[in-house]
């Protein structure tokens, strides 16, 4: 009796073990999921902040330095982004 009871209590411990790296696995599938969703609009703005740089040089001698410089911080805040992002995906 008390073998079954140890084994009893092991069952348990690897029962409970297994249902918290159950859930982990759950948490970890939804925050990288979330992160792909966040890497998808990123990218989508990166490409629309593409399309206007390259119009912004179409039409350099319209642009003024401050419209330049906006959209460098632009470019530069959404590379950030997907950078982060990058970096805790690999992590």
């Amino acid at each position: 009796m008390e073998a079954l009871d140890k084994l009893s209590k092991k069952i348990d411990t690897l029962l409970k073990k297994h249902a918290a790296v159950v859930a982990e696995n759950n948490r970890l599938r939804d925050t990288v999921d979330a992160q792909s969703r966040k890497m998808e609009q990123l990218e989508k703005k990166l490409n629309s902040l593409d399309q206007g740089l390259v119009s912004v040089h179409l039409g350099r001698d319209s642009v003024n330095e401050e419209d330049k410089d906006n959209m460098r911080r632009q470019l530069d805040t959404v590379i950030d982004e997907i950078d982060k992002i990058l970096n805790t995906l690999n992590d």
